[in-house]
């Protein structure tokens, strides 16, 4: 459940060089509830977002306390964190105007600060015009600063666990002095960061393939085991181990065992994820082929290893065919 005790917006155009900062809160009205729930309840279960711990020298968490232990209100607080993202953003090339919306919220009864970092987004709007004749004139307008719809995902965010001054965020790189960085959590909350759910499964299947490639070995199978085994092990606990995938997929080869740990520990996603479960189970649930001839073929994962349904052979040529079977029904999509 999500609770918003406070709530502010504050723009940041920076292609006109302009802060343009709130000196009130949010109206709290229904489609501001909601808009600011649907995206906190969104972006809080993001398998793209980062566990990050605060540097011991870290200004943003002295902020940050200084606001929990009440030696600055709300409004003042949120002013110096946007204005501190907005003199990092000039310093960035190719950035983007943004709107910072900043919350104070319960999570699960758990007190956090949201920032959500609101890219602005080209669209059209409607304009309505009345001359002095009274007549109405309506067009079309090119709006630059549309925030994300409800269905929409939240381009950039930040929640601060206020209880243990744990973080949780997704930024984008930006380039500052000619080196690609992390913006947000490095030169802004200067914290550093874990691997997110989705880039530690990414780099799974990654070495999986790369090891087996070296060593001959079917590629799409060791994928396959992949996903079974993360299926199979997420059902009882939310969380992933690269250094067990790869025990398992390569059980009967200790020296491919060696070179994936080995691998993925040189790529520093040794440790252990924790994920969110039904997204990654809903994910893992089916495997997505794609051919070299263009065909793209979607098959549920608890199938890929059962001939009953789907048969994979290697022809003489060293090209590969691919059967499916026991097929009632076609449907055109």
């Amino acid at each position: 459940m999500v609770v918003i005790d406070k709530a502010i917006l504050h723009i940041l155009d920076v292609n006109e060089a302009n802060e343009v900062f709130s000196d009130k809160l949010l109206n709290m009205d229904l489609s501001t509830v909601e808009f600011l729930i649907k995206h906190i309840e969104k972006s809080v279960t993001s398998q793209e977002a980062k566990k990050g711990t605060f540097y011991t020298d870290s200004e943003f968490k002295s902020l940050v306390e200084g606001y929990k232990n009440e030696e600055m209100d709300f409004i003042a607080f949120s002013r110096e964190v946007a204005a501190s993202l907005y003199k990092l953003l000039i310093t960035a090339e190719a950035v983007t105007s943004a709107d910072v919306l900043i919350c104070d919220a319960r999570i699960d009864e758990v007190r956090q600060l949201v920032i959500f970092k609101c890219n602005n987004h080209q669209g059209y709007v409607h304009q309505v015009n009345v001359d002095e004749e009274g007549k109405i004139n309506t067009e079309l307008v090119n709006n630059y600063a549309i925030l994300p719809g409800l269905t929409q995902k939240m381009d950039e965010f930040v929640f601060i666990n206020l209880e243990n001054m744990e973080v949780l965020s997704k930024s984008r790189k930006y380039n500052v002095d000619g080196n690609a960085i992390y913006l947000i959590p490095e030169l802004l909350l200067e914290c550093g960061q874990t691997p997110s759910p989705a880039e530690t499964i990414k780099e799974i299947n990654k070495v999986v393939k790369k090891v087996a490639e070296a060593y001959c070995q079917d590629e799409v199978a060791a994928v396959t085991a992949v996903k079974n085994f993360i299926t199979e092990n997420i059902q009882n606990e939310a969380v992933i181990d690269p250094v067990a995938v790869g025990k398992e997929v390569f059980q009967d080869n200790p020296s491919m065992q060696a070179d994936y740990s080995q691998a993925m520990e040189d790529a520093g996603f040794a440790e252990p994820v924790e994920v969110n479960q039904e997204a990654t189970l809903k994910k893992m649930r089916k495997h997505k082929l794609s051919t070299d001839t263009g065909i793209e073929i979607t098959i549920p994962t608890d199938y890929f290893e059962n001939t009953e349904f789907v048969e994979f052979f290697k022809n003489d040529d060293g090209s590969m065919s691919i059967t499916l079977k026991n097929i009632q029904n076609i449907i055109n999509r």
